[in-house]
C-alpha cells in the first residue's frame, strides 16, 4: 500500500492488514439501516466491506506500529464466518518501504479485539511467537485485565493465541491512564468500545493526527452518536467522540480510519464534513449503488 501522510519530521504509512467483511447492522448499532446506508454500502446479505489496516509511524525517535491487523494465521472456518476478502501483507509492506519487522520498536493496541491484534503474533510450524521481536507491545492495563479475564461477553472478542505468545516472551508493556510514549505520540485512554480501549494523538510541529481506533471505525461514524453494537460501554463512546471531535475539526486535525477501506485519514471543515483525505483502496467517496466494490 502506497499511501502516505507525510508530516516533516513523522511519516503515517498504512499497511495492509487484511481485508473482511462485517454485518453492518452490528456496525452501525442503534442507526438505522435507511440512514446508514446513505454514507456506507452494503450487499445484498447487508454486509459491509473492511479492512485492518495498521498504522506505520516513523518519529525522529521511534518506529511504531499502531494495530497489527488480522494476521495470517485464521482458520478456515473464521476466514469464512468474518469473509476475508485480502489476506494480510504488513511484511511485504515493510519491506517495500526497506524495513522489517526487527525494525518496530513499539507495537500499540488501542484495544485487543482479535481484529487489531492478530497481526501482531507469526505461526510458523505450530509455534507462536511476537512478529515484532524487538518491540514493546503496549496496552492499557485495564485491557489487559480484561482480555486475559474475559467475560461472557468479551470472551468472543478476546483470543489467547494472540496475547499469550506476547506474554511468554515478555513483550508485554502496560500503562496506566493517559501517557506519552515517545515524544509526540500519546496514548490516552478513552474506554468505549472496551474497557481499557485507548487513543493514539500524535504531535509535530504544526501538525496533529488523532487515531480514535473503535471509537472512529470508518467515516461514517463522525456523528458522535453513531456508535456500534459491538461497544461495551457505548455512552462512554459517544462522550468520548463528543470530547475529542470537536477538538480535531477545530485544529484540522488528520483522523485516522483503521476499518474503512474508502479512507483513510481525512480533516474536517467547519462544518464537519470531510475537507481533505487520503482515499483508500476501494476509492472515495464509497460506491453506493446497493452493492460495494469489493
Amino acid at each position: 500500500m502506497a499511501a502516505v501522510l507525510d508530516l516533516g519530521a513523522v511519516l503515517i504509512h498504512w499497511l495492509r492488514g487484511g481485508r473482511f467483511r462485517l454485518d453492518g447492522g452490528a456496525m452501525f448499532g442503534p442507526v438505522p439501516k435507511p440512514l446508514w446506508h446513505r454514507r456506507y454500502p452494503c450487499d445484498e446479505h447487508n454486509s459491509i466491506p473492511m479492512q485492518a489496516c495498521p498504522l506505520l509511524v516513523e518519529t525522529p525517535s521511534a518506529r511504531l506500529v499502531i494495530e497489527a491487523g488480522l494476521g495470517n494465521a485464521l482458520s478456515d472456518k473464521q476466514r469464512r464466518n468474518f469473509r476475508v476478502t485480502a489476506a494480510a501483507a504488513v511484511e511485504e509492506d515493510l519491506e517495500a518501504l526497506g524495513l522489517s519487522p526487527e525494525d518496530i520498536d513499539y507495537v500499540v493496541y488501542t484495544h485487543m479485539d482479535w481484529d487489531h491484534i492478530g497481526g501482531g503474533v507469526r505461526q510458523a510450524e505450530g509455534v507462536a511467537t511476537p512478529f515484532y521481536p524487538r518491540a514493546r507491545y503496549v496496552i492499557q492495563g485495564a485491557e489487559w485485565e480484561a482480555a486475559t479475564n474475559p467475560d461472557s461477553r468479551t470472551r468472543h472478542g478476546y483470543w489467547p493465541e494472540h496475547w499469550q505468545p506476547l506474554s511468554a516472551a515478555g513483550r508485554v508493556h502496560l500503562v496506566e491512564g493517559d501517557v506519552e510514549l515517545v515524544p509526540g505520540v500519546e496514548l490516552l485512554l478513552t474506554g468505549g468500545h472496551t474497557i481499557g480501549h485507548q487513543a493514539v494523538r500524535i504531535t509535530t510541529g504544526e501538525h496533529t493526527v488523532l487515531h480514535l481506533g473503535d471509537l472512529l471505525p470508518t467515516h461514517a461514524h463522525l456523528n458522535p452518536l453513531w456508535v456500534m453494537a459491538y461497544d461495551n460501554f457505548p455512552l462512554t463512546s459517544v462522550a468520548q467522540k463528543e470530547r475529542w471531535l470537536p477538538q480535531a475539526q477545530a485544529g484540522r486535525w488528520w483522523l485516522t480510519f483503521y476499518h474503512d477501506p474508502f479512507v483513510l485519514a481525512a480533516t474536517l471543515d467547519e462544518t464537519g464534513q470531510i475537507e481533505r483525505c487520503i482515499p483508500g483502496e476501494l476509492g472515495w467517496p464509497p460506491a453506493h449503488e446497493g452493492v460495494a466494490r469489493d
